[in-house]
């Protein structure tokens, strides 16, 4: 029975199709409270005095909450180097200090959204300014140490040193230099940050929000609040996009805050924040900027002999997944090609700019965008066609990267490369062929100015791991109940894994059908909810249906052993 092979519907269609499908910002629960957050506004500045007086006499003001109210102040991805709250009182070192405008400060409870913005409006801060390091190559001059504990600015140095860099430049019939500037990049997910924190029936401090990972908010939650992971409990509604802009946190952890203090307050009442567009562009990481330098050699028959780089990464105020994404680029930054002789240099680097984080490709795009370039120069130095010379470089069965290791088994990078070529030649570059009819759009655009268009074709190419790398441990746990009589009547799929706009879901239950032996018209899901699903990992880095896939494998063949031993439920 192949349920894997068929085009089904999406198993969120018809919800979110009709309007039924249920957002973190679409909660409203009742007896429901109202947070707002408080944003430092201070690039770097030291917290002198707060007052809070006019804010907590403003009418319907349940409580407000800051840095001292924090159990364990502290929380990141790969380390623990950002406070929840920036403020006094906290026995968080520095915490006392807001590193980048998007710092929270405050957490207001409010019987209604308006009385806590009254409030966020009435605190008072006094700051004392402290001296700005926003430009990445001065930072890395340590004169202003921004981290004190860390002892640099530099967060992450990778090296590469491959082969003999004076014999490389020395075959070289032609070397092509360029430096690149790459901007900041904003997500915009459809649904900005929203979420709802409360503690449930089983006595746990619950968070439903939109992430990526949910077992992996729960351990920053309970780590901030000082609880055991099982006394915390994540739940992932209908995620309106991410893109990486919801790997790191944004409202769980005050969200979960919220929920415990009320509930040692005698409150025991839901609270959502919903972020405004402006607060989600201000308050959560962005693609990292990057300064890169890059020096390329080649044979004047197209064989690329010596490839040198320097990039820097704009870590921001904390490292969020900077080292991870500095990896990335790191191999990246060569592009898909046998280097026989490299040298580079990559640097995540801390400024008072808002933080870097994950975005789509991970550090990939901006190395792909560095080598493509530079191949595309060569291409134009050398009279080599851009394909031809990409195809006498690609990295091959049994290549060695930059890094000395070779290519994972599989490699179809020349096979691709001929593929697209082959397909780009179909149409031309002055065809309509896939331009839309005006009366085929359903909101009218602007008619076009001939004279503003431009029409181009170029050639690119690129690889990226799918799953996690750089030795981070893999895993994900999948749980499956077989219910009935005789027969298989229901298939209950337990797994946490996100589902933000990539149909994995639909997925998972198709696979689950798959692996039991089923139709797919069996297969109930119980996603997202580290109450009763095992840690699946991340949904990112292409992972998900693969590991997924080998979960989901692992936990039918017990379910159906057991199924025929009749242990059953």
């Amino acid at each position: 029975m192949m349920s894997i092979s068929q085009s089904i519907r999406r198993v969120d269609a018809v919800s979110k199709v009709m309007g039924t499908a249920h957002f973190p910002g679409d909660l409203t629960p009742d007896n429901l409270l109202y947070g707002k957050v408080l944003f430092s506004n201070q690039p770097h500045a030291r917290m002198i005095s707060l007052d809070l007086s006019e804010a907590e006499a403003v009418p319907g003001v349940v409580t407000i909450l800051t840095a001292k109210d924090v159990p364990v102040n502290e929380y990141g991805l790969i380390l623990p180097d950002q406070p929840v709250l920036v403020g006094l009182d906290s026995a968080k070192p520095y915490s006392d200090i807001s590193r980048w405008e998007g710092e929270q400060v405050a957490v207001i409870v409010a019987e209604t959204e308006e009385a806590a913005a009254l409030a966020r409006s009435l605190i008072k801060i006094e700051w004392e300014p402290l001296p700005l390091v926003t430009d990445m190559e001065e930072a890395m001059k340590d004169k202003i140490i921004l981290h004190p504990w860390h002892g640099s600015n530099i967060l992450m140095h990778d090296r590469i040193r491959k082969g003999d860099m004076d014999a490389g430049w020395a075959a070289a019939d032609v070397i092509i230099e360029g430096e690149y500037r790459l901007p900041y990049q904003e997500h915009v997910f459809l649904q900005p940050e929203a979420g709802l924190g409360y503690i449930d029936e089983a006595g746990r401090v619950t968070v439903e929000i939109g992430g990526q990972w949910a077992h992996e908010d729960r351990e920053q939650v309970a780590h901030a609040l000082g609880l055991p992971d099982e006394q915390v409990r994540i739940i992932y509604p209908a995620v309106g996009g991410a893109f990486g802009g919801k790997e790191d946190m944004s409202l769980q952890i005050v969200l979960g805050l919220a929920a415990m203090r009320l509930h040692e307050m005698g409150i025991d009442r839901p609270v959502r924040i919903i972020w405004t567009r402006e607060e989600s562009i201000i308050g959560h990481h962005k693609r990292h900027p990057a300064i890169v330098r890059a020096k390329w050699g080649a044979t004047k028959e197209g064989k690329i002999t010596a490839v040198a780089a320097e990039g820097i990464l704009d870590s921001g105020a904390y490292a969020y997944t900077s080292t991870k994404v500095l990896g990335n680029f790191h191999l990246m930054v060569a592009g898909p090609y046998e280097i026989p002789n490299a040298h580079i240099d990559s640097y995540a680097v801390t400024t008072n700019n808002p933080p870097g984080g994950a975005f789509r490709g991970f550090g990939g795009p901006q190395g792909a965008f560095v080598a493509e370039l530079q191949m595309n120069k060569l291409a134009a130095a050398l009279e080599i066609d851009p394909v031809e010379l990409r195809l006498k470089n690609v990295l091959r069965e049994g290549s060695l990267m930059t890094v000395q290791t070779p290519v994972p088994p599989g490699v179809s990078l020349a096979e691709v490369i001929e593929a697209c070529a082959a397909a780009a030649d179909q149409y031309s570059v002055g065809s309509n062929q896939y331009s839309v009819a005006e009366d085929g759009l359903s909101i009218s655009t602007l008619p076009p100015n001939p004279a503003s268009l431009k029409k181009g074709r170029g050639f690119a190419c690129a690889f990226k791991n799918v799953g996690f790398s750089f030795g981070f441990p893999e895993r994900c746990e999948a749980t499956i109940e077989l219910r009935g009589g005789r027969e298989i009547e229901r298939v209950i799929l337990h797994h946490a894994a996100a589902e933000v706009g990539q149909g994995s879901h639909t997925a998972l239950r198709q696979m689950a059908a798959e692996a039991v032996g089923v139709d797919v018209s069996l297969v109930e899901l119980d996603m997202s909810d580290t109450a009763t699903s095992g840690d699946s990992g991340s949904v990112s880095a292409s992972r998900m249906t693969f590991m997924a896939g080998n979960a989901i494998r692992g936990a039918a063949e017990k379910a159906l052993a057991a199924w025929k031993d009749e242990d059953r439920p």
